[in-house]
């Protein structure tokens, strides 16, 4: 086994980041798609509510129907205007998006690892990997929308306390055909 070096170091570096980042878009996108939800759902009720208060309005001719009705009214109208400026759903999906490209590039930090480990690569042509690497995230991230730190939060929750896409011997095995499963069933 080859000694881990500067340059394995910083590959595993750069691959942690990767991870952290790829798990906080997607965890940003949960977040615009939760605000998406909740605002379509109180658009709903506040027109239902409007409906109904001016129905009531025609049949009960009570000024207070009228003004809750009214105010029913705007606040429909406030909730349509904001989501005419903020669009959470297609935040959502350019978060997605950015964490669908940001994958391939997690997975080839991680091959480029375990190729750097083994030894079938030397250090020069793991530098080349690992600068071409770089250069496709650069590009990535200056397309890729901003997240933030409740995100981030969640993501770090996410890989440290339940350790999403993190897997046992066992639970790969499962998926193997027994001739490649390293324990026994």
């Amino acid at each position: 086994m080859m000694p881990i070096g500067p340059l394995e170091d910083q590959i595993r570096e750069c691959f942690g980041r990767v991870v952290y980042t790829h798990k906080t878009h997607e965890k940003t996108a949960d977040r615009c798609a939760e605000t998406l939800r909740r605002y379509k759902l109180g658009q709903i009720a506040v027109s239902a509510l409007t409906a109904s208060g001016v129905v009531s309005s025609i049949v009960i001719d009570d000024i207070w129907i009228k003004l809750v009705t009214a105010l029913l009214s705007l606040g429909s109208l406030w909730i349509s205007s904001y989501m005419k400026g903020f669009d959470p759903g297609a935040t959502a999906q350019k978060h997605r998006d950015a964490a669908a490209n940001i994958w391939p590039v997690r997975e080839s930090y991680l091959s480029l690892l375990t190729d750097l480990r083994s030894g079938s690569i030397d250090a020069a042509e793991a530098m080349r990997r690992r600068d071409a690497l770089q250069e496709r995230l650069a590009a990535i991230y200056k397309a890729a929308p901003q997240t933030n730190g409740k995100a981030y939060g969640d993501a770090q929750a996410a890989l440290k306390d339940r350790e999403d896409l993190t897997f046992s011997d066992a639970e790969i095995d499962a998926f193997l055909p027994a001739s490649l499963r390293k324990t026994s069933a």
